[in-house]
C-alpha cells in the first residue's frame, strides 16, 4: 500500500518453483539510443566504444570485474551497470552496447533493507538472507521464468558480496512502485526486496538488451 510521505515496500522477490522453465520472451526493438561522446572506454568483441553515460570510476570497476570473471561471462557485447549512489529518481541502470554504441538508461529501485529511512538513496548493501537488501558486485543474467511479479529473470551473484542472489530470489522484474510517475508523485521510487524493480513498460526493452549470460554490475561510486 503507497501513502503519500510514506515509505513504499513490496512483497519479496520471490518465485514459483513450478514455472522456473525457462521461457523466451517476444521483446519489441529497442528504442533509439543516443550516441555517446565521453572518454570513458569499453572493450568488446569489436572495436572499443567511449560512453558518456557513467561515471567514469564506476566503469572501470565494471570493465575490471568484466574481466574478472570472463570465463563465467560469455557474452561481452553488452553490459548494465547500475549505479546506486545516484538517488532512485535518476536513470541509473545504464545499459552499454559495445558493437552499435548505443547507451540507454532505466529507472531501478532497490532494497528497503538499503534505504531504511527510505531517502531514496542506497545506504548499505548486504548479502544476507532476510535482509531486503539490495547487494553489490557483478551479477550473470540467468533463465527467465514466471512467478510473483510475473515476467522474472534469474540473476547469479559472481562476487561473495552477491554470492546468495539466487537463492535469495534477488531477480530482474517489473513493478508498479518503479514507473516514472512515483517520481513525480514523491520525488523517489519505491522499494523492493533487493531486487533491480524496473517499470512495467520498461521489461520489454530490458529483457530484450539484457538477454542471457550477460553481466549487470552494482557498485556505488
Amino acid at each position: 500500500m503507497m501513502m503519500a510521505g510514506a515509505a513504499v515496500v513490496v512483497g519479496a522477490c520471490s518465485r514459483s518453483s513450478s514455472l522456473m522453465k525457462p521461457s523466451p520472451f517476444a521483446a519489441p526493438a529497442l528504442p533509439p539510443g543516443k550516441t555517446p561522446s565521453a572518454p570513458a572506454t569499453v572493450r568488446g568483441n569489436s572495436p572499443p566504444r567511449t560512453f558518456s553515460t557513467v561515471e567514469p570510476g564506476l566503469l572501470r570497476k565494471a570493465l575490471a570485474s568484466l574481466d574478472r570473471h570472463s570465463d563465467r561471462i560469455k557474452a561481452r557485447d553488452r553490459i548494465a551497470i547500475v549505479d546506486f549512489s545516484a538517488s532512485s529518481s535518476d536513470m541509473r541502470m545504464h545499459f552499454l552496447d559495445v558493437v552499435d554504441g548505443k547507451a540507454l538508461r532505466f529507472l531501478v529501485a532497490h532494497g528497503s533493507g538499503s534505504d531504511p529511512h527510505h531517502t531514496g538513496f542506497v545506504e548499505r548493501f548486504s548479502n544476507a538472507f532476510n535482509s531486503n537488501a539490495s547487494s553489490e558486485g557483478a551479477f550473470l543474467t540467468g533463465d527467465y521464468y514466471v512467478g510473483k511479479h510475473g515476467r522474472s529473470q534469474q540473476l547469479i551473484g559472481l562476487d561473495p558480496t552477491n554470492s546468495n542472489a539466487l537463492s535469495r530470489a534477488v531477480v530482474v522484474h517489473s513493478a508498479w512502485y518503479a514507473n516514472e510517475d512515483m517520481i513525480r508523485a514523491h520525488g523517489k521510487l519505491g522499494r523492493s526486496q533487493g531486487c533491480f524493480a524496473v517499470g512495467e513498460n520498461k521489461l520489454d526493452d530490458v529483457f530484450s538488451f539484457l538477454g542471457k549470460d550477460r553481466m549487470i554490475f552494482a557498485a556505488r561510486t
